[in-house]
């Protein structure tokens, strides 16, 4: 006797937003309900490295930039180590003031978002090859039914770039200047623009994960 088999229906998906602020970041939307909140600093005064601010925009196919997405950040402290214990690179030592990660979104008004961080060493990677100095970023929003990853390279890190061994994954070498952020040294503190663009001319490199 041949047993049928029952399937289960599968779950209907749904976006990130537009009420992704309320549980996530939501200081921005105004509401006080988390004693600690996750937020955009993630250096003091005790954190090693340079400081340096990330600013940019979330751009969508029509060239609208969108004013409720949510990004994640994580990256490496000075020295090239993430403050994790599955990093167990011998070289570089664990920054105890600097954990590395931080969440903002884009500013209600002016599309903006911003970070205020240090800029991340070389990171010993797999094989024994080196990634240029990079940040991880998890981008999400309205319409992404799954969150996007991508990176941040930094334009005064050229030698290092052209070794990386994750931008060399990239076949078509146009496209690798989508994670490129360059730099502008007018203020006090350096900051890196990086505009993420979602779709169309100019799109993004995302990664699977």
């Amino acid at each position: 006797m041949v047993q049928s088999l029952d399937y289960l229906k599968e779950t209907a998906s749904q976006t990130a937003g537009p009420y992704v602020h309320i549980g996530l970041i939501p200081n921005q939307a105004g509401f006080d309900i988390f004693e600690n909140n996750f937020t955009n600093l993630l250096a003091d005064e005790n954190t090693r490295g340079e400081r340096i601010i990330i600013e940019g925009r979330v751009i969508d196919g029509t060239g609208t930039p969108l004013r409720d997405a949510l990004l994640e950040i994580w990256q490496a402290n000075a020295d090239g180590r993430y403050n994790h214990e599955l990093d167990r690179q011998n070289s570089g030592k664990i920054d105890e003031d600097f954990r590395g990660w931080g969440r903002t979104g884009t500013d209600f008004d002016t599309a903006v978002y911003r970070f205020e961080t240090i800029k991340p060493g070389v990171v010993s990677g797999r094989n024994g090859k080196d990634m240029a100095p990079h940040i991880n970023f998890w981008i999400v929003a309205r319409g992404i039914n799954i969150g996007l990853n991508t990176r941040m390279y930094f334009a005064d890190e050229q030698d290092s770039n052209a070794a990386d061994p994750v931008l060399n994954l990239i076949e078509q070498k146009t496209r690798r200047k989508t994670l490129i952020a360059d730099r502008d040294d007018s203020g006090p503190i350096p900051v890196y623009r990086f505009d993420i663009i979602l779709q169309g001319d100019g799109e993004t490199v995302f990664f699977d994960i």
